[in-house]
C-alpha cells in the first residue's frame, strides 16, 4: 500500500510541476494569468490512498503589470473585460493582450491575425460618417483605407480685440495696397467644396467713435468698394452690432471660387472686443478641409478607433468593445493566450470600454503577465523536496521488501 500512495503522490508532484514550469515559461507572456495546482487527499472508503492535483485554478481576474510600448494601437484593460477576437473558423476568443494593427483590408487585428470585435460608426444613407451619432453594429471593425472627401468651409470664427487707441486713418478711400488707408489686418483660412486652400484678409478700417468697417480680400483679390461687414461696439467696448442689426454677431461671406461650388461663409465675431491696448486676436478657425489620405490610426481611453489623415484630420471609425462574464473563472483556456466561452462562464456582455461593468483602456501600454517568478521558483523548491521524499518512501519500502525475502 505504500508504494501506491507514494506512487499517487509523485504523480500528483509531476502534475504540479507542469502547471510550475508553465508559469515560468510565460512569465513574461502578455496578458497569462498564473495557474496553480490544488491537492487533496484521495481515499478509498476510509483508507487513506495518497494525493492528488483535484484542480488548477487560475488567477483570470488578477491583474498583471504594466508594460509601455507608446504604440498608438496598444492597449490594456486597466481591471474588468477581455478583449473580444474573431479567428478564421469564426469561434470568437477573448484575450487581455491589446496589442492591434490594420490589416491589409482595412480590418482591426490582434498580434495574432485575428479580427477585433467592436461597433461600427454610425453612417449615413450616402455612407459619409456621423461623428456623435450612435454606435452601428457588434461585429469585426474595419477602417477605410481610401481618402476622405473635402468639406466646404461655412463657419469662421473670429474675435480677439480692436483698439479704442485707433484713429480714422488719413487715407482715404480704402485701398488694400496702402497701409495708411487701414488699421489692422487678419488672414483666415478657408476651404471650397473641391478641397482648394482660400485666404481670406480682412482689413479693419476706423470709421468713428465705437465705429469700424471691414473690408475683406479673398485670394489677394481687391474687395468691394463698399465695406463687406460693419461693426458697432457700446460704451464698454463690447461688440453690439454687425452690420446695423443689434445683438447680431454675424456677416455671411459669399464667394465663388473658379470650378467649386460657391461658399457662403457665415464669420462669427461673437466676443470680439475694442478696449484701450494692443489689437489682439485670440480665435481665428474656420471648419472645413481639403481632401486627405489615411496615414494611421490610434486607440483612445473609451475604445474608439481613431483614424488620421494627411490632411490634418481625425475621425473616429469605430468603437472597440470588451466582453465581460458572471464568472470570468469559468472561461476555458486556449492557445495564443486567450479563453472561449463555456456553460461555468456563462454568456459574454459587452459594452464600451468605461460603461457598464467594462473597464477603461490605458493606451500605449500592454498588461504584462501575473506570474510571480520568485512564488514560482520558491514552489518548484518545494515541488522537488516533496518529490524526493516520495522517492525516500519507495526506497525504504523497496529495502524492506528486500530483507524480507533474504530472512525467508
Amino acid at each position: 500500500m505504500s508504494f501506491e500512495i507514494a506512487r499517487m503522490a509523485i504523480n500528483s508532484v509531476s502534475s504540479s510541476l507542469d502547471v510550475i514550469s508553465n508559469n515560468i515559461a510565460n512569465a513574461h507572456s502578455y496578458g497569462y494569468k498564473s495557474k496553480r495546482a490544488n491537492f487533496s487527499a484521495m481515499y478509498a472508503g476510509s483508507t487513506p490512498n495518497g494525493a492528488e492535483v483535484s484542480s488548477i485554478t487560475e488567477s483570470i481576474t488578477s491583474t498583471g503589470g504594466v508594460r509601455n510600448t507608446g504604440g498608438s494601437m496598444d492597449a490594456m484593460i486597466t481591471d474588468r473585460g477581455f478583449f473580444a477576437v474573431r479567428d478564421d473558423s469564426g469561434q470568437v476568443q477573448y484575450t487581455r493582450v491589446g496589442m492591434f494593427n490594420i490589416d491589409k483590408d482595412g480590418y482591426v487585428i490582434d498580434a495574432n491575425g485575428r479580427k477585433v470585435q467592436g461597433y461600427a460608426a454610425f453612417r449615413d444613407a450616402s455612407g459619409q460618417l456621423v461623428p456623435g451619432a450612435a454606435l452601428g453594429p457588434l461585429g469585426d471593425l474595419k477602417i477605410e483605407t481610401g481618402q476622405i472627401g473635402a468639406v466646404a468651409s461655412s463657419k469662421l470664427a473670429y474675435n480677439g480685440n480692436v483698439s479704442a487707441d485707433w484713429t480714422v486713418p488719413v487715407s482715404a478711400p480704402f485701398d488694400k495696397d496702402d497701409a495708411t488707408s487701414f488699421n489692422s489686418s487678419v488672414t483666415s483660412v478657408a476651404y471650397d467644396s473641391q478641397g482648394t486652400k482660400h485666404t481670406l484678409t480682412q482689413y479693419f478700417v476706423k470709421t468713428g467713435i465705437n465705429a469700424v468697417n471691414v473690408y475683406v480680400s479673398v485670394d489677394g483679390a481687391a474687395p468691394a468698394a463698399a465695406p463687406d461687414v460693419q461693426l458697432a461696439f457700446n460704451g464698454q467696448g463690447a461688440l453690439a452690432s454687425v452690420d446695423g442689426t443689434a445683438g447680431n454677431t454675424k456677416h455671411t461671406l459669399n464667394f465663388t471660387p473658379a470650378g467649386a461650388n460657391p461658399v457662403a461663409l457665415e464669420i462669427d465675431y461673437a466676443g470680439l472686443t475694442q478696449y484701450a491696448g494692443d489689437t489682439s486676436t485670440l480665435v481665428n478657425s474656420a471648419n472645413g478641409n481639403a481632401a486627405g489620405m489615411l496615414n494611421g490610426t490610434s486607440i483612445g481611453a473609451d475604445g474608439s478607433i481613431i483614424a488620421n489623415y494627411t490632411n490634418g484630420q481625425s475621425q473616429v471609425v469605430g468603437t472597440i468593445a470588451v466582453a465581460t462574464f458572471a464568472n470570468p473563472s469559468g472561461l476555458k483556456p486556449g492557445a495564443n493566450t486567450s479563453w472561449t466561452a463555456s456553460v461555468d462562464s456563462g454568456t459574454p456582455l459587452y459594452s464600451t470600454p468605461g460603461s457598464a461593468t467594462a473597464s477603461a483602456l490605458a493606451v500605449g501600454v500592454l498588461e504584462d503577465s501575473n506570474v510571480d517568478l520568485t512564488g514560482q521558483l520558491v514552489d518548484l523548491m518545494s515541488a522537488q523536496r516533496n518529490y524526493q521524499a516520495n522517492t525516500k518512501v519507495i526506497s525504504a519500502e523497496s529495502e524492506m521488501m528486500q530483507s524480507l525475502m533474504q530472512a525467508i
